[in-house]
Formats: C-alpha cells, sequence, structure tokens
C-alpha cells in the first residue's frame, strides 16, 4: 500500500470471553521474578503508548519430578524391539519418539521480544505487500499470534477497465501467496526504515477518510487512548499501531518468514459482516528456527486429534443434532470414564466431597451471579418454563453457592472442598468450533473451596500438589505457570487482594516452584494462578487454574459464623485442572498421537486367534479378565493372522496375542507389547495378574514371560476361513 493508500493496525481486536468465574487462557502476558516487566520495556520504547493494553513477557518452565516410571524403559526396550512391528507402525513411532526426544526449545512471543518485533513488522510488511500486488485489498488487522502473524483483507468487487462490467472479489490462491512473499522479500532488501508519528485522533481520522478505508475507521473508533501512534514504513507506506517494530524492514529475517494458508474470517467475527480472507503466515528469528517449526507442523498434522478420533473410533461431531456437540463413541467413553474415575478417585483421597448440581436454573440465578449482565453474549437463549424464565447454565459456580448458603457455616466447618464434573452449554459462533477444543457443550472438572482467610495459602498449596499428581499420571510433567494481579478495576479491598496474592505466591515458593507475574492481569474479582502444560512436541496448553473470588461471596451474602460471633465472608476459590474433559481429551490425543499408555487404552489386550477350535478359550481368557475389570477383545477371527496383527497395531493396542493350539493345550499366552516387541509366553494367571498390576501403576507392561517353551516344532495351524 503506497502511503495514503491504507491504513493498518497490527493488533488484537478486543475478544469476547464467553467464561466468566473460571479459569480462561491467560489474557496478557508479563514479566518474571526479579526482571523488568517487557510492558515496562514496551511503555519505554513507545513513549509509554498502549492502545491495546497488550503485555508480554517471559514465562519461565517448571518441570515435576513426577515422571511415569516406565518411560526410560519403553525407551530402552523399543529401540531394540522394533523388527517386530510392521514397517508402518515402526515408521510412525519412530516418528514420535524423535519428536518426544527433541529438546531444542523454540522462542515464543511471551519470551523473547526481539522475535515479537519481528512478527509484528512483518505483518506490516506482508500487508504493505498484498496492496503493491492487488491494490484492490482493504486491510483491516494484523496480530502476532503463537507461531507468527495473521491479516485480514477484503477484497471488493471491481469493474473491467475495459468493459466496465463487475468482477467478483478475488479468492486468493497458492500461486498469490508466493507473489506476495516475492514482494515482501523486496520490501526488506530495500531497508526501509521503520519510523514511529504521534498523531491527533482528528488527524487519524483525516487520514483514513482520505484514503477511503472503512474498517480502519472502525478500529480508529476502537481506540481510547491518546495521542494516536503511526508507524510508517519510509515514505510508503503507514499503519496504527502501539509497536513495537525492528529498527528497519532489512532487520527482518526473509528466509525465516513464510506464509502458510488463506482461510476466511467474518469482520469481527459477526458472520453478518463482510466475509474477509486471512493470510496466516509464520516467522522466525533464523531459517533453522522455521525449519523446526515445519517439522515440528507436519507432526503436528500427524497427531490431529480429530483425524486420530475418527480413526480410532472415539467421538464425533455430528452436524445432524449441531456443531460443537461431541457424541462419545464407546472406546471414546471407556477413555473418558477411565480419566474421570481417576480424577473422582484422587480428589476423594485429597477430602473432596463429589457433588451434582442441575443443568438449568432460573434466570433470576444468573442475575444474582451476574453472568446475565457482564456474559449473555456467550450463554444461550432462555426457554419460559411456566411463566417462569430458564437459563441452561453456562457455569457450576452459581450452583455451588446455593449449596454453600443452604445452612448456617460456622468457622469450624470450613474449608469445604466440592468437587463437580459438571456439563456447561456457551454459545460459540459456528466458525470458532473447533475438534473438541472449541465446542458448545463441554465438562467442565469444576471445584470450589470455600475457607478462611487463614487457610487460602495452605489450600493453594494442596491445591498445586493434586494438579502436579493428576497431570503427571497423563504424562504431562513441564509446567509453565503464571500469577495475575489486581487489574484497574476491581472488587474487593486492598488488604483482601494483597492477602490473597500474597497466598497464591507464597503457595508457589513453599513448593519452590519458578512462576511469572502478570501484573494487573488478574480478573476484577481476584487474583489467580495459572498452569500451562506442555506437550510432546513443545506446543503448550492453558489448562489449569487457580482463582480466588471476592465477587460471588458478595452477590449470594455467603458468611460463616466467626469464633467471635460475627458474620464473615469466606474466601472462594474455583480451580480446574483440566480446564474440560473434551479439551484435554484432545490434548492428551495429541500427545501420544493416539498411543494411549495400557491403563488409558479402550481396548488392553486382544486375543487373536489363528482357528475358530481355539475361540472358546479366547472368549474365557476375556471374560476372566473382564472379571478383574481389565479391557480384553477377542479378535473375529475372520481375517488372516497378518491382516488381524495388523489392525491390532494400526488400532493402537498395547498387548496382543496370537493364540493357537498349542496355547490352548498349555494354558498360555504368548505375548507382544506393541511398545516392547515379544515378550514371551505367560500362564493365564500371570499374565492377568501382571496387567492388573500395571493397569493400577500406571505402567507399561514390561515382565518377560516365564513359561518355558517347548521343544519340539508346534503343530501346523490352519488359517480361520475366509
Amino acid at each position: 500500500m503506497k502511503l495514503g493508500g491504507s491504513i493498518v493496525m497490527a493488533s488484537f481486536l478486543c475478544s469476547r470471553s464467553a467464561s466468566a468465574f473460571l479459569p480462561a487462557a491467560t489474557r496478557s502476558s508479563s514479566s518474571t521474578r526479579r526482571l523488568a516487566t517487557v510492558n515496562q520495556i514496551f511503555n519505554n520504547q513507545n513513549g509509554g503508548q498502549h492502545h491495546h493494553g497488550q503485555r508480554r513477557s517471559t514465562i519461565p518452565t517448571f518441570q515435576s519430578n513426577a515422571l511415569l516410571k516406565s518411560s526410560s524403559t519403553v525407551a530402552s526396550a523399543a529401540a531394540t524391539s522394533s523388527r517386530l512391528f510392521s514397517t508402518a507402525v515402526s515408521k510412525e513411532a519412530a516418528a514420535g519418539a524423535q519428536a518426544e526426544e527433541e529438546e531444542v526449545e523454540l522462542p515464543t512471543n511471551e519470551n523473547d521480544i526481539d522475535l515479537l518485533k519481528i512478527r509484528h513488522t512483518s505483518a506490516h510488511v506482508m500487508a504493505m505487500a498484498v496492496q503493491q500486488t492487488f491494490p484492490e485489498a482493504q486491510t483491516t488487522i494484523g496480530p502476532w499470534i503463537d507461531n507468527g502473524f495473521y491479516y485480514d483483507f477484503f477484497f471488493p468487487e471491481t469493474k473491467d477497465e475495459e468493459t466496465g462490467e463487475a468482477v467478483p472479489s478475488r479468492k486468493l490462491t497458492d500461486q498469490d501467496l508466493k507473489k506476495v512473499k516475492k514482494a515482501m522479500d523486496k520490501i526488506c532488501s530495500k531497508n526501509y526504515p521503520i519510523l514511529r508519528e504521534e498523531v491527533t485522533r482528528e488527524e487519524a481520522k483525516k487520514r483514513i477518510e482520505a484514503i477511503g478505508e472503512p474498517f480502519k475507521l472502525e478500529i480508529l473508533d476502537s481506540i481510547k487512548t491518546e495521542p494516536i501512534t503511526i508507524y510508517s514504513i519510509g515514505d510508503q507506506w503507514w499503519d496504527l499501531c502501539a509497536g513495537p517494530h525492528v529498527e528497519s524492514t532489512g532487520q527482518l529475517p526473509k528466509k525465516a518468514i513464510a506464509l502458510q494458508s488463506v482461510a476466511g474470517a467474518y469482520w469481527r467475527g459477526d458472520e453478518n459482516r463482510e466475509m474477509l480472507q486471512r493470510i496466516y503466515a509464520t516467522a522466525w528469528k533464523d531459517p533453522k528456527q522455521l525449519k523446526l517449526h515445519k517439522k515440528r507442523m507436519e507432526e503436528a498434522k500427524k497427531r490431529d486429534h480429530r483425524v486420530l478420533g475418527k480413526k480410532l473410533d472415539l467421538f464425533s461431531i455430528q452436524e445432524d443434532a449441531g456443531g460443537g456437540l461431541v457424541f462419545w463413541h464407546p472406546k471414546g467413553s471407556t477413555i473418558r470414564r477411565k480419566i474421570e474415575d481417576f480424577w473422582k478417585e484422587q480428589h476423594i483421597e485429597n477430602d473432596y466431597d463429589i457433588v451434582y448440581t442441575p443443568h438449568i436454573a432460573n434466570l433470576d440465578l444468573w442475575k444474582t451471579s451476574g453472568h446475565f449482565d457482564f456474559y449473555a453474549e456467550g450463554m444461550f437463549d432462555q426457554m419460559e418454563v411456566e411463566n417462569e424464565t430458564y437459563q441452561i447454565k453456562p457455569m457450576n459456580c452459581p450452583f455451588h453457592c446455593l449449596m454453600y448458603k443452604d445452612t448456617i457455616r460456622s468457622y469450624r466447618d470450613l474449608p469445604f472442598r466440592w468437587g463437580e464434573l459438571g456439563t456447561v452449554y456457551r454459545y460459540e459462533r459456528s466458525g470458532t468450533l473447533h475438534g473438541l477444543m472449541r465446542v458448545r457443550g463441554f465438562t467442565q472438572d469444576d471445584a470450589h473451596i470455600f475457607c478462611l482467610p487463614d487457610q487460602l495459602q495452605d489450600e493453594i498449596v494442596d491445591v498445586l500438589k493434586l494438579t502436579k499428581d493428576i497431570l503427571s499420571r497423563f504424562g504431562f510433567t513441564k509446567y509453565e505457570l503464571m500469577v495475575s494481579t489486581r487489574p484497574e478495576k476491581a472488587v474487593g479491598s486492598d488488604q483482601i487482594w494483597e492477602d490473597a496474592t500474597n497466598a497464591l505466591v507464597g503457595a508457589l515458593d513453599q513448593l519452590g516452584w519458578d512462576y511469572g507475574t502478570d501484573e494487573g492481569g488478574g480478573a476484577f474479582y481476584g487474583p489467580k494462578i495459572d498452569l500451562k502444560i506442555k506437550d510432546a512436541i513443545g506446543r503448550t496448553w492453558q489448562c489449569s487454574t487457580v482463582q480466588c473470588d471476592f465477587n460471588l461471596p458478595d452477590r449470594f451474602d455467603l458468611e460463616y459464623v466467626s469464633a467471635e460471633g460475627t458474620r464473615e465472608r469466606p474466601i472462594m476459590v474455583h480451580r480446574a485442572i483440566f480446564g474440560s474433559i473434551e479439551r484435554f481429551f484432545g490434548i492428551l490425543i495429541e500427545n501420544c498421537a493416539g498411543d494411549l499408555p495400557l491403563w488409558l487404552a479402550p481396548v488392553q489386550m486382544k486375543l487373536l486367534p489363528v482357528t475358530d477350535a481355539v475361540v472358546p478359550y479366547c472368549k474365557e481368557v476375556a471374560k476372566k479378565a473382564r472379571k478383574l475389570g481389565l479391557r480384553v477383545e477377542v479378535d473375529r477371527g475372520s481375517e488372516r493372522l497378518a491382516k488381524q496383527i495388523r489392525n491390532a497395531e494400526q488400532g493402537r493396542i498395547p498387548v496382543m496375542s496370537v493364540v493357537g493350539m498349542k496355547e490352548l493345550e498349555e494354558g498360555t499366552l504368548a505375548v507382544r507389547s506393541r511398545k516392547l516387541g515379544d515378550l514371551g509366553s505367560f500362564s493365564v494367571d500371570d499374565l492377568l495378574e501382571e496387567l492388573k498390576r500395571c493397569d493400577g501403576d500406571a505402567e507399561e507392561m514390561s515382565k518377560m514371560g516365564m513359561v518355558p517353551v517347548k521343544e519340539e516344532a508346534p503343530e501346523a495351524e490352519e488359517s480361520p476361513a475366509e
């Protein structure tokens, strides 16, 4: 875009959050302890201007010592036993192992401000290149994102200069992206300076009107601070922006920037507004980082939970029933049940009470809680029942408040710890739905703690310990933690905020866990700790949150009788460990590429009969296993043995046994582990006992069989009928 030809703001639009008093992904980032916040750095560089309130910083990583016992055993044994698997499965396992062993840490926007500058400036350069290549393009927004940036463009209908006929709006193609990248490289090579300018709101509006960019007028109206800052690329192009940026386009590493894809997006996320074309791109500090990122993205594509969910027959989204609603198939339901059972067991062991609450409630409840006033757009429409208005629940916390208020509470009764796997429903636009990661109906692993102020730190410590214990069971042992403190607008006294924040920080210090601080990033009703888990290919996922709440106890007039006989407010703590069962399930499937550990696998062992004569024996073994709580299936035997083995491998079944007349006569089973290879022959009782132990201890089966092998050659076995 030529100077005066358009105006681009590379910043995030304020996004709606459907969640209220429950965990959400950290809205902004911040700095670690003992380091100046990047927000301060930005202020220094940008003259204190922040049009959009963005904070970025380093987030330290905490690694749990609670590693799965079998990880090293599996790794070493798998290296020597891969010959036992089919070629396809061996390659798949090797690729997964290589990704999991990758220790190189790619920088992030949060911990590398230079990378953030590269991505921010690259977004501007791409917008300039698009308008140079396609002059009719109108620019809207172009923020940096986790692995790069994107930019949304509007292409209006044009007229053919010769015929005057209307020409449909342009649809960008892969070939168009190559043209844009070539134009970007030229801009970088010319080394234009990036210049910052402050203007009045009136001046900015005048410039926008002069170039006829209606989207930019809307953006200008959304900026509430003054003066307005503009960044220009030499004298060629300019942009409404708060920064930060590199000093010149020549500082952008051309070979570390790649344009990836084009997608559709409604302006402001409103399906009633214009359809835009979004170009996604990635940018890094050098070509080596770009190469590693691409490699990880290829691995992520193989691990896509939507693909694996269908391939392994775990779940589906039935569009005939409506988008964002999950149907759990038998195998997926088995995994979910194991997750939920473990969650319940751990909570009961840690002195929680499990509760259940309704799925709907009178609208007055949501008015009391404040959800109707502040989060109505994230809630489904109400329903009329006998002249009263009811609302399907978007969260569980108001129900727990009513339960607390049901009777007079004494300080001697506190703390109360109430956990619930409560299914909630929130309205999400169809364009934002994504597999299990973003749905309209989901089950929160919710819990609320009502405690005395002097109990708060101990309760937080216990929550964090429980969080580590539960996440470690599923193989997640690397975490990033962030403490979010009081925002500018908040409820509650200065003292209660200080005490609650000190309790959160004190709990982390007591455990010796590293954390970052998001100054001013807490919710208006209390400070919080957010925990992100790191998966096998280095991605981080927001899961766990511990949130203090000073708002709901006031709204519901919650009280306890103190030792002095006075009525006092309890401290309320919201906490979730998985976030939601659906989203955690998706993360888990992608983390292990669908190759679930034995204790979680929907089918733990499959018996493969080579002749119909051994099918009754196999069924008897499976029945005995089920009585022990093990999940064992018998193959139908309608395929050749090689196909049965291949099907079991493709189904990611941890243990299989080929059963012939020899096994029937000896009362044994020859065992093959998917991860460790041939384990030898076992008596049925010994095998089931070992499987039961591995299931309870969340270990892979690694014990070698002790049943001696007969010296004589086995009799030939006939193949089952085709």
